[in-house]
């Protein structure tokens, strides 16, 4: 699967609000900080749960999410073969933080973090 051609979008381009944001990370980065409204499915779960997305609007892409984008670019170009409309986001989770967005953690009193 080539990857080069996975549309690709930086975190400054993704629309501030209602953004369709899917996370492939593994559980553990997941729980330490993801994008509030985010959805968690990670990559080697995704074509056993891919009904999941049903629930994303379909006039808009799927932006999809990893630590650092090699994750992100091998989930978005499975989900354009099998029909969606997904974008890569550069630069991943990484690129979210260091962009100031917010993140939430699943780890009581602990800051959400990057992992």
């Amino acid at each position: 699967m080539n990857f080069a051609d996975v549309p690709t979008a930086s975190v400054a381009d993704l629309p501030t609000d209602g953004c369709t944001l899917l996370d492939v990370r593994e559980h553990d980065e997941w729980s330490a900080g993801h994008a509030p409204g985010a959805v968690h499915i990670p990559l080697g779960d995704l074509p056993a749960r891919v009904d999941e997305l049903a629930r994303f609007p379909d006039d808009r892409p799927v932006y999809v999410v990893c630590r650092t984008g090699g994750r992100s670019a091998q989930a978005a170009a499975w989900l354009n073969a099998s029909g969606w409309d997904a974008v890569n986001v550069a630069g991943g989770m990484k690129s979210w933080h260091t962009e100031g967005r917010p993140l939430v953690g699943e780890h009581e009193g602990a800051a959400p973090e990057v992992l």
